[in-house]
C-alpha cells in the first residue's frame, strides 16, 4: 500500500509526501482544466493538465521503505 503524510494544500499548490513498497499512481482532485508544474523529490517531473473533472494523476516510483516529497504548483 501507499501512505500520504504531511499534506498541505492552498489554492496555488499541494504538498504531500508518499511512501510505499513499491511504484505508486496517485490521483488528485484540483481545478478542472488547469495546468500544474509537478515536483517530485525536489525535480520537476514537467507540466499536467487536469481534464473536466479536475484529475490529476501523478506516478512516482518508490523503493521499500522510501518515502517521496511531492508539490503541485498551479501554473
Amino acid at each position: 500500500g501507499t501512505v500520504v503524510t504531511d499534506m498541505s494544500a492552498t489554492e496555488q499548490e499541494v504538498t504531500f509526501k508518499v511512501e510505499g513498497w513499491e511504484d505508486s499512481s496517485i490521483t488528485l482532485e484540483l481545478e478542472p482544466e488547469s495546468e500544474y508544474e509537478v515536483f517530485i523529490a525536489g525535480e520537476s517531473a514537467g507540466k499536467m493538465g487536469t481534464n473536466l473533472s479536475g484529475k490529476l494523476s501523478v506516478s512516482v516510483e518508490l523503493n521499500a521503505d522510501q518515502s517521496a516529497a511531492i508539490k503541485v504548483v498551479k501554473c
